[in-house]
C-alpha cells in the first residue's frame, strides 16, 4: 500500500493550478473534465504519480468557495531552505500565514503559506 493523493476542493481551478505550478513549482500531471458529474479533476505534483504522492484539485462546476471547517490541518512540503522558500513565495504574491522560524517547542524550521482557497501549507526544512 501507498498514499496516492490528497484531494482539495477549489473554487477557481485555473487560479489554483497557477499557484501550485508557478509558486510552489509543481507540475500539472493530468486534468480531465467529467461533464456528467459537472466537475473537473487536476492532479499536480513534483514527480510522476507512480512514484510520488500528489495533490488532486477538484473543481465542482459553479461552486466558487467552500467553508474550511476546523477538522482539516494542512499539507506539508519539504524544502531545502524555509526562509528562502517563504521569501520567494511572498515575492510571487503568495500569502504567508506564519513567517519562517523554529517550530513551537522545537528547533525544526517551518513556515506556513496559504493556497488561493485558503488551505494551509507547511514548509519544513530538510536541513
Amino acid at each position: 500500500m501507498r498514499l496516492l493523493h490528497t484531494m482539495l476542493r477549489t473554487g477557481n481551478l485555473q487560479r489554483s493550478i497557477e499557484f501550485y505550478t508557478q509558486i510552489l513549482g509543481m507540475k500539472l500531471l493530468r486534468q480531465k473534465d467529467y461533464p456528467d458529474g459537472e466537475f473537473t479533476l487536476a492532479f499536480l505534483g513534483y514527480g510522476d504519480e507512480s512514484e510520488q504522492t500528489v495533490i488532486e484539485l477538484t473543481y465542482n462546476w459553479g461552486v466558487e468557495s467552500y467553508e474550511m471547517g476546523n477538522a482539516y490541518g494542512h499539507i506539508a512540503i519539504e524544502v531545502d531552505d524555509v526562509y528562502q522558500a517563504a521569501t520567494k513565495i511572498k515575492e510571487a504574491g503568495g500569502v504567508i500565514l506564519r513567517e519562517a522560524g523554529p517550530m513551537n517547542a522545537g528547533t525544526t524550521i517551518i513556515a506556513f503559506v496559504a493556497d488561493p482557497d485558503g488551505y494551509p501549507i507547511e514548509l519544513i526544512g530538510s536541513k
